[in-house]
This record gives structure tokens, C-alpha cells and sequence, in this order.
């Protein structure tokens, strides 16, 4: 099996089990709700590819092959500012959206967390579907249960940082040792969101008409959840 090297990122949407708990009366909404959230994420990450979404996150990939240390870790940071926008904009237009449903008015405590790596991948075809299989794909995963506190962080590994040159001088980061499961302990570095330095113009707020096209969306892509689903009626029932 040809392996290549990859640049690894999951987003991960934090409290999204308890956002989804506690509005299970209002499910149809809280779904269409993070469903769009995570639609808005990948589609920040312009030159990522989606792997695959797996419950609240989404995991993504690129080529690193010819991306030195540093280019490597600004797709990174550019990717994770990009995206971590792109939620927000999302999240606050579902709030503002004119729904008085508890589903669309507190997404307030939903937070959007990043972690990284770089290493060798090889790819897999199960059933015409692609995935992507190898220690470095268990390695990015096991880096989600971390003992980061900050709401919104991008952690990154020891190699992803130590090797990115300008784009790691740039960064506040803190260094934190990780335990991860099957692996060991391993060093890596996080930086809070919101430290990251970002050439992005900060977003406005949705206009009046925007939120009513929101409210109508959301309204529409409820509707599967809420109306009674009709059986077919069988030919004995029938006659």
C-alpha cells in the first residue's frame, strides 16, 4: 500500500453533546443548526480535502508533499482561522435567525477547537468509499483528548511546530505534554484561536433580509424531523 505525506486537521465542535441533549424536543432544528455549522467549516478549509465527518467534527487532509516546515504550518493557522469564521458567521446567523426555538436562539456555547499533524498516510477503498489509514491518522485523533482548557484552541504536534520556522515565531504558543493512548507521551503546542494572527476584516453583522432568507432555511430543513412520516399502505389493508 503507497503511502504519501499529509497534513492532518480536525475541527471539532465543542458542546455539541450537550447542545444537542438538551434541545432533543427541538432535534430537527439543532441538527439543520450544527448540520450547517459543519457544512460552513469545510468550506472555509479551501485547500483541504474532507475525509470525513464524524458526528461534531470534521476530518480534512492535504498534500504536504513540497510544503516546507513553515508553509506547512501557515495552511494550518490560515485553514483554522478561515474555518473558525466561517462557524461563527454561521452560528450567529442561526442565533439571529427570526426561529424563537431554543435550538436556534442558544448556540452561544458551542466553541470550535483544532488539532493538527503532519505524517504518512496511506488510503483505503472500502465499498467505493476512501479513507485514510496509518499511525499518523490514529496519532491526530488521540490529540483530541488533551488537557487544553482555552474554549477555542488550535494544538498542533511537537514535529508540525518545532519544524515551522517563521510561521511557529509568529504564534503564541503554550507546550503541553500529552499522554495519548497507544502511543505515549508526546510533547505538542496549542495557541488560542483568537491569538492567531488573521489578515481577515472582522465579520459584520447579518442584515435584516438575510435573517429572514436564515429563518426560512432553517424552517425548511426542519420539517423532515417534525412532520409524521407516512407508511405505505400494504395491498391487504388495501382490499
Amino acid at each position: 500500500m503507497a503511502t504519501r505525506r499529509a497534513l492532518l486537521l480536525i475541527a471539532d465542535i465543542g458542546g455539541y453533546t450537550e447542545y444537542m441533549q438538551y434541545h432533543r424536543s427541538m432535534l430537527g432544528h439543532a441538527e439543520a443548526a450544527t448540520r450547517r455549522m459543519l457544512d460552513k467549516i469545510v468550506g472555509a478549509a479551501r485547500d483541504f480535502d474532507l475525509i470525513e465527518i464524524e458526528g461534531d467534527a470534521a476530518f480534512l487532509s492535504r498534500d504536504a508533499e513540497g510544503l516546507d516546515g513553515a508553509a506547512t504550518l501557515s495552511a494550518v493557522t490560515r485553514a483554522a482561522v478561515a474555518m473558525h469564521r466561517a462557524f461563527h458567521t454561521q452560528r450567529r446567523l442561526v442565533e439571529l435567525n427570526l426561529c424563537p426555538c431554543q435550538s436556534c436562539t442558544q448556540t452561544s456555547d458551542l466553541k470550535l477547537k483544532f488539532v493538527a499533524h503532519v505524517g504518512d498516510v496511506a488510503t483505503q477503498t472500502i465499498r467505493r468509499r476512501k479513507k485514510l489509514v496509518g499511525m499518523d491518522v490514529i496519532y491526530v485523533h488521540r490529540l483530541l483528548k488533551n488537557s487544553v482548557t482555552v474554549p477555542e484552541y488550535l494544538l498542533v504536534s511537537d514535529d508540525l511546530f518545532r519544524n515551522g520556522g517563521t510561521a511557529s515565531a509568529e504564534l503564541v504558543a503554550q507546550e503541553v505534554a500529552q499522554d495519548l493512548e497507544g502511543i505515549g507521551r508526546v510533547q505538542t503546542f496549542y495557541v488560542d484561536v483568537e491569538d492567531i494572527p488573521a489578515p481577515l476584516a472582522p465579520a459584520s453583522e447579518p442584515s435584516f433580509l438575510v435573517r429572514i432568507g436564515a429563518t426560512l432555511d432553517m424552517v425548511g430543513r426542519g420539517l423532515p424531523h417534525v412532520l409524521p412520516r407516512r407508511h405505505p399502505r400494504s395491498l391487504a389493508a388495501a382490499g
